[in-house]
Formats: structure tokens, C-alpha cells, sequence
């Protein structure tokens, strides 16, 4: 079967204009923004891109992809490009300028902003978007549809997001405390994300992914389907839960999708040790649906780099409750990797990297 490689990647965010930048603030506490949003009267916390840029929401899009696509080596216009995005163009609306009145018009705006000539596709399954657009461009890829594909995962400011999140009592007050005995919420933020997909190989080999959908909790997650979830994806590479090294988590700070998550993780992997853990949110925000995108990006980068973000917890910090801990340190080896994200109306997905210059990285 064809082999789908992960040939670059770019990141856009709240760290900087770019990866070396992201990786260079890393280390540094998060400082978020303050938005005040209409009908409310605590300001949310946000982690904007602060980039320079410019203000009309089209140019500064524009701007920005292209940084991304430079970044992760994008030359050809020619392949398939997937957007992911929760939001698509709704700032622009808000600042009251020319508005797309379907998605496919948007669709032929972007491509036209970025002199794309290959299809470009959305897909937005809310804040597991690129995890399943990465799938999507996989799938096209190994049946010969597609010669390579571009996932852009985007996610700009607007007002609704961060309404419907405060609406809906889910923003933390300061900051996020993903698996802390206070947390309180998430903390959006921006990102534009680009992940470059070939057959040419390359370190980062695409193994596979998988979704599960469960609608039945409130939160939006689902122990049994995030069991399932962890199932389907080693059952689809033919690896065992003793393979993986290493797991990004989605731990965005949510009291209740924070300890469904660490239920399961500790039930499925309750007769062997626990991989690794590492979360990114505190650092980059809940950047929605481009958050696979950025997180994969970020993480890559950290591994090449042999740089490790340690979010780990003291024993009083920790909620006794979801009784995992973030690692201190990264494995002293990593082959396969596993990227979780969660998002609303019971999306769970994966997916599965090998690094195939695997070796101890400390």
C-alpha cells in the first residue's frame, strides 16, 4: 500500500510568527489577552497571534497562510488543499466586509488568495477538523485519487466563538489548567497551521487515523468512545497499546472532558504503564479547528528540536481525581506517537505517527 508522509509543517500562533519562534517562547509562562464580549462582564482571556499583520481581516488571512505554506515548503499549487476550520471567514463579517454566502464561494475566494489551481475541500467536524482532514487527504493519497495534499488548519479571531464558548460557561476566568484540581475552563485562541502530505518518504510517516462519534454526553465526551477510539487506531496500524510512546492529549482545561479523558486513558492502559503525556494547550490555546494542525506542528518541531514543554503537575495541584500526570521529560525514545483531539457533537479522533529516525532523543 502507498506510504503517506508528513514532508513539512508551519505554524502561525500565539508563539510566534513561525516554528523556530514558537519553540524559542515555549519555555515562557502564557500571557493571554483580554476580549471584552457584548452581554458579559468579565473580559475572556484569548491567545491572539501577535504578529505583525494588517488589520482588514482578508489581508492579514492572507498574510498569514503564507507564512505557514513557506514554512512547511508548500510550492506546488497544483494538490489537493484541505481546509479545517470551525470559523472559516466570520471575522470578516464582523469587521463588515464582503462576506462569502456559501461555503464553496469562500472556498474560490481562498483559492484565489493564495493562487491555489489543485480542488480545495472543508471540512469542519468542529475541534477534531484537521485530525480528520488529515484522514480524508491519507485515504485520497493511498488510492491513487491524489498525488499529495495540504491541510490548513486556520482559526482567526471573531467574536461568535468566543461568545458561544462564554455562553455556554466553558472559558476559563485567567488561564488554562489542563488536569488541575482548580482548572476552570479553556482558553481560545489563533492559529494557522499547515501540514504538507507526500509520497516521496520522509521522517514523519502517517500511519493512519480514526473518529468515533458519541453524542450521548453533554460535555462532548465519551470514556467508551475514547476507549474505542484508542482501539480502532492501534487495531488499524497493528500495533499494540506497548508500542506507543508518546500521546498528545487534548486536556484544553475542562472539568468534565478532562477527567473523561484520563478515565479512559488509565482503563485502557491499565495493564501496562502509561505512555508518556504531553498537552499543548496551555501554551498555544484551544485553537478549535485548526488545533490538530498547530499541536502536530508544534510537536514535530519540539521532537527535531529535542525541546520538551513540562506541564506536569505537583501532587496538590493535581486533581485527585484524574490521577495521571502530564511527563516531565520526553521519552528517552519515540517511534509511534498517538494526536488526540476532542470536539463537539461527540467527535473522538486520532491518529498515528511513526518517526522513522527514531533514537534517544535525551
Amino acid at each position: 500500500m502507498t506510504q503517506v508522509y508528513i514532508a513539512g509543517f508551519g505554524l502561525v500562533s500565539h508563539l510566534g510568527s513561525n516554528l523556530k519562534a514558537a519553540i524559542s517562547n515555549l519555555q515562557q509562562p502564557a500571557i493571554a489577552q483580554y476580549r471584552q464580549i457584548i452581554g458579559l462582564e468579565a473580559p475572556a482571556p484569548y491567545f491572539s497571534i501577535t504578529t505583525p499583520s494588517p488589520s482588514n481581516w482578508y489581508a492579514r488571512c492572507e498574510m498569514l497562510i503564507k507564512l505557514a505554506l513557506s514554512e512547511a515548503g508548500v510550492t506546488n499549487r497544483q494538490g489537493t488543499l484541505y481546509l479545517a476550520s470551525s470559523s472559516c471567514n466570520l471575522g470578516a463579517l464582523e469587521q463588515g466586509l464582503h462576506f462569502a454566502n456559501s461555503i464553496p464561494e469562500f472556498l474560490t475566494e481562498l483559492a484565489q488568495m493564495l493562487d491555489w489551481k489543485g480542488n480545495v475541500q472543508w471540512l469542519n467536524t468542529a475541534c477534531t477538523s484537521s485530525l480528520n482532514a488529515l484522514v480524508a487527504a491519507q485515504n485520497a493519497i493511498e488510492n491513487d485519487l491524489i498525488e499529495e495534499a495540504v491541510i490548513l488548519g486556520i482559526e482567526l479571531e471573531n467574536q461568535l466563538s468566543l461568545a458561544g464558548f462564554a455562553g455556554m460557561q466553558l472559558l476559563a476566568a485567567h488561564t488554562p489548567k489542563p488536569f488541575a484540581k482548580h482548572r476552570d475552563g479553556l482558553v481560545l485562541g489563533e492559529a494557522v497551521a499547515v501540514l504538507r502530505l507526500s509520497k516521496i518518504p520522509s521522517r514523519w510517516r502517517l500511519c493512519g487515523g480514526t473518529q468515533v462519534i458519541d453524542s450521548s454526553q453533554a460535555s462532548g465526551a465519551s470514556t467508551s468512545a475514547y476507549q474505542q477510539m484508542l482501539t480502532q487506531a492501534l487495531n488499524q496500524t497493528q500495533l499494540n497499546a506497548s508500542d506507543i510512546d508518546l500521546i498528545k492529549v487534548q486536556a484544553a482545561g475542562s472539568p468534565a472532558n478532562d477527567q473523561i479523558e484520563a478515565e479512559a486513558l488509565k482503563t485502557f492502559f491499565a495493564d501496562q504503564q502509561l505512555p508518556s503525556l504531553i498537552s499543548l494547550k496551555s501554551r498555544l490555546g484551544h485553537t478549535l479547528g485548526a488545533s490538530g494542525a498547530a499541536e502536530i506542528a508544534l510537536l514535530l518541531a519540539m521532537i527535531e528540536q529535542q525541546q520538551w514543554l513540562d506541564v506536569s503537575l505537583s501532587d496538590e495541584e493535581l486533581d485527585p481525581k484524574i490521577g495521571i500526570n502530564f511527563s516531565t521529560q520526553a521519552p528517552s525514545a519515540i517511534r509511534h506517537l498517538l494526536v488526540c483531539n476532542l470536539g463537539f457533537g461527540g467527535s473522538h479522533s486520532c491518529i498515528t505517527l511513526e518517526n522513522r529516525e527514531h533514537k534517544h532523543e535525551h
